[in-house]
């Protein structure tokens, strides 16, 4: 039997290629049992034909289909479904009444309240000027390269790495990269027993907070500060004491004499982007040592010191172990990599693998494989340079505009960053302002969600990372625009 080409159609709205399509809808004909083993396949002439699309994507998908045993050829007389293709496992299906008989709110443990979130909308491509912190830009980015290093990484040579479940193990090309070439330019010496790949930065907060913090324990963070810090905190119950930052970072004579761990960001503070300068850091070591606390330094944008030279890490400068380094590719790379690391003494790594090994066990071996090679043959090199231009070249309009249209910046950050932190005037509740700019196609963060413990809606955050040179002026003419509105 033949089967007639009108029984498919393409999946309207796809974004995969038309032969990938093709393949799609014959595969799930067969699987689904519509199509069954034996029967004849429409000619490519004829599919074609019907689809709309030009007869060599048709046999493509065909061969393609061949390939995985969906289909079989023979000879002229076309292509029909493979007797051993797959089937989906069929069975009875039993019809019951549904009833919601468990009452999860009874079952589930009781967490803590998660703060207000960072507002960012999920469409947020689609707004016009979308001043929002930590996306990618997609014309940044070497696309090509990171083809062709992905490709590499599923080739025979990296099976291994790609199918093989390493348990604890992480990617050695990875952690050799990580150990030769990144964390030198930090100043930072390690060997490979000191350092973990992790799920992004947040990953590694949370594996040294679960390793380092208990109830009755006391964590240190800055006030304003990052708010996926608060999410890692707040379950673990320990004491939380957030200090206010000023002109120069965190203020170590503010660090009690009983704090356990420190959670810090002396290169670029989250979110006003200020660097703490090196006697600060020295002075926050010296306390470390008096005091027995350890330090978590999150160097999450070191990268982006677009007006002076990155100071030295905090890392670099201890002589005792106190600090542990968590880094992340999600700003020189793309946020959705997920790919960090920590660094620190070998027998808090080796816990903080234990921990990983529990939830995840380790990253997927393609992707660090992928950023491996990505890292290893230079396209890193290349793409840090190439951001860095655009970013400076955006930063510069960026700053022109808010002197222009008389907007205020909160901080002054002396190293750069991609991002501004700023005052809204008094009065002005920066929730609602971000609301009504929404309406303009105009996306800003509100500062409360920087704030752990009393909320502070006078302040914003405008970033630059996914918004042309371009589009920045006409952009922060609407916020002032709109700030003249809600303050008249």
């Amino acid at each position: 039997m033949v089967i007639p080409p009108e029984m498919f159609s393409l999946p309207p709205g796809s974004e995969a290629t038309l032969q990938q399509q093709i393949q799609q809808v014959v595969s799930e004909a067969i699987v689904s049992g519509r199509c069954v083993s034996g029967e004849k396949l429409p000619s490519s002439r004829k599919l074609a034909d019907h689809l709309g699309v030009a007869r060599i994507t048709v046999t493509l998908a065909y061969t393609e289909l061949v390939a995985n045993d969906y289909l079989t050829s023979r000879g002229r007389s076309g292509y029909f479904v493979s007797e051993t293709a797959p089937l989906r496992p069929t069975f009875e299906e039993v019809r019951t009444p549904r009833e919601d008989g468990v009452d999860w709110a009874a079952k589930l443990r009781p967490t803590p309240r998660m703060r207000e979130q960072i507002f960012r909308p999920p469409n947020w491509r689609e707004f016009k000027y979308p001043f929002i912190y930590g996306q990618s830009d997609s014309t940044l980015f070497d696309h090509r390269n990171w083809r062709a290093c992905a490709l590499r990484a599923v080739g025979r040579r990296d099976f291994d790495m790609l199918a093989t479940d390493h348990y604890q193990r992480d990617d050695p090309m990875l952690i050799e990269y990580i150990l030769r070439h990144i964390l030198p330019r930090r100043g930072i010496r390690a060997n490979p027993d000191e350092i973990l790949i992790t799920m992004g930065s947040q990953n590694a907060l949370w594996l040294t907070a679960e390793a380092l913090l208990g109830q009755g324990q006391k964590a240190v963070i800055e006030n304003p500060s990052y708010p996926g810090l608060h999410e890692v905190l707040a379950p673990i119950n320990c004491k939380i004491e957030a200090i206010d930052v000023d002109a120069e970072g965190l203020p170590p004579s503010q660090i009690p004499s009983d704090a356990d761990v420190v959670f810090a960001t002396p290169s670029h503070h989250c979110p006003t982007n200020v660097t703490m300068p090196l006697g600060r850091r020295k002075e926050m070591l010296d306390l470390a040592r008096q005091n027995d606390f350890v330090i978590v330094e999150d160097d999450y944008e070191f990268e982006v010191s677009l007006l002076k030279s990155p100071s030295p890490a905090l890392k670099s400068l201890d002589q005792a172990g106190s600090v542990i380094y968590v880094g992340s590719f999600s700003k020189s790379l793309f946020p959705g990599l997920r790919l960090g690391y920590v660094v620190a003494a070998p027998p808090l790594i080796e816990e903080l693998r234990r921990l990983r090994r529990v939830i995840l066990r380790h990253p997927p071996g393609h992707m660090q494989r992928t950023a491996a090679y990505f890292l290893s043959l230079g396209h890193f090199d290349a793409q840090i340079a190439r951001m860095s231009r655009a970013y400076a070249r955006r930063r510069t309009v960026m700053e022109d505009s808010i002197r222009k249209y008389g907007l205020t910046p909160a901080s002054n950050a002396r190293h750069g960053g991609s991002s501004f932190w700023m005052q809204a005037p008094e009065g002005i509740d920066t929730r609602q302002l971000a609301r009504n700019l929404q309406k303009q196609s105009v996306l800003i963060e509100p500062g409360s969600a920087f704030f752990p413990e009393t909320p502070d809606h006078s302040h914003f955050r405008m970033a630059y990372s996914s918004l042309s040179a371009n589009r920045i002026e006409d952009g922060i003419a609407l916020i002032a625009e709109a700030i003249e509105k809600v303050a008249a």
